[in-house]
């Protein structure tokens, strides 16, 4: 049987169509696939930016800016040392843009200058820290990609 130009035109297109609604399906319906663009509350957060604008900048004029380094054992934070670690109190973040069950936050506790989040909750790739701590009064932030 021959086949004519009309007719393998009219199944290429049938066999395209086919073969993207067969990725398209498959990436709907796949768990591995689900990256969340935005947080829980998106507009709330939106609405308190220019404070944590107002916080980063107060943190580069009192010379607050902190250090985050990649270790062995996790990521290092080193807080400056003219602050007292006994009066810093403050919360950290960690978002992962590509699974939000992974996000994590926990309470600001030291005893020296430097904060360690360990290796055994953080999994490889992309991650958004945001320290956000108070010395006196005085509000700062910290807000970092990082990747692990």
């Amino acid at each position: 049987m021959r086949i004519n130009w009309g007719t393998a035109i009219v199944l290429a297109f049938i066999g395209f169509i086919a073969f993207i609604m067969y990725f398209v399906i498959r990436m709907s319906i796949d768990d591995r696939a689900n990256h969340d663009l935005v947080t829980d509350e998106y507009y709330k957060k939106e609405l308190a930016y220019q404070e944590e604008i107002d916080q980063e900048n107060e943190a580069v004029r009192m010379d607050a800016v902190l250090e985050i380094e990649k270790t062995t054992d996790g990521f290092l934070v080193r807080f400056p040392e003219q602050f007292d670690p006994k009066d810093i109190t403050g919360k950290v973040s960690l978002y992962r843009p590509s699974n939000r069950h992974l996000d994590f936050n926990f309470p600001i506790s030291l005893s020296n200058t430097h904060l360690l989040i360990p290796d055994n909750r953080l999994l490889d790739g992309r991650w958004d820290i945001a320290v956000q701590w108070k010395h006196k009064n005085k509000s700062f932030l910290h807000k970092e990609k990082l990747n692990y």
